[in-house]
């Protein structure tokens, strides 16, 4: 059985705050865990993807949306 990702909702904050509140929620999660991050940060589309590379998470999925971005990440 497939748990279905949770989403963290950052929206309206800037950086580092997205990557700061997204690192504290993953370290609470099981490796393999799956979460989605929805961001208005422009910056996100660099942060996030730089915070998983160099934290051993894996960025599955990246999705543009009407106020920003979501980002699909797997718990490394």
């Amino acid at each position: 059985m497939t748990v279905a990702p949770h989403t963290y909702d950052l929206k309206g904050l800037n950086c580092p705050l997205p990557v700061l509140k997204a690192r504290k929620r993953l370290a609470g999660m099981p490796r393999g865990g799956r979460l989605w991050l929805e961001t208005t940060d422009p910056l996100a589309v660099i942060d996030i993807p730089a915070f998983c590379n160099e934290n051993g998470h894996l960025l599955v999925e990246t999705e543009a949306t009407s106020d920003g971005h979501r980002f699909l990440v797997e718990r490394g």
